[in-house]
């Protein structure tokens, strides 16, 4: 094979590789774990309420699962303890918020609150109806799109304390052994999956 064949050939791989590279270019590195406020308000924060105590809290984005976000709050205790030089800690206090955001099309926004398209027609056996995307004939409200996004928020107050760790306590977590665990499941910024 010489000549056009060739070239043709030659031009498809490179097309081929070239379009791979572009999507590769594409994909984001979703790292959620980093300090609040660093990529928006999702991330870990805390708040140290005495000595040995504070209130631990991670807040994830639309694509974070409660499950991620519960797990990485775990994390950043245990990572928070040994920065403080305890062994382990007590949770306290936890609470997880979920909070829904609704996205409607159409929607015309607060300029015109109560301005939205509407319809009249004919059909039988009803007669003269009329019609908007918020009611009317299941034919035309097939237009009407809504968006849900979930953001998960979790909380928690947490004491900390060296020494071997009380048994028998499911609230009680060895510092350590959490970060041994949890941590090649942790998303970190510029490292990867």
């Amino acid at each position: 094979m010489t000549g056009p064949a060739l070239s043709r050939r030659f031009l498809g791989a490179s097309l081929c590789a070239g379009a791979a590279l572009v999507l590769a270019g594409c994909a984001t590195d979703y790292a959620p774990y980093h300090p609040a406020g660093v990529h928006g308000s999702e991330g870990y924060s805390e708040v140290r309420l005495s000595q040995d105590r504070y209130r631990v809290t991670f807040s994830g984005d639309a694509f974070t699962s409660r499950d991620t976000v519960e797990g990485y709050l775990l994390f950043r205790s245990a990572e928070l303890t040994l920065q403080q030089g305890y062994d382990w800690f007590r949770v306290v206090d936890r609470e997880t918020e979920r909070e829904v955001v609704r996205d409607y099309d159409p929607w015309y926004g607060s300029d015109y609150p109560y301005w939205r398209p509407s319809w009249r027609y004919y059909g039988r056996p009803y007669g003269w109806r009329s019609w908007d995307p918020w009611g009317g004939d299941p034919f035309w409200t097939s237009r009407l799109d809504m968006r849900t996004v979930e953001h998960w928020e979790a909380t928690a107050e947490i004491v900390m304390s060296r020494g071997p760790r009380p048994a028998g306590d499911g609230r009680v977590f060895d510092a350590r052994q959490v970060i041994e665990r949890l941590g090649p499941t942790i998303r970190r910024p510029g490292y990867g999956a």
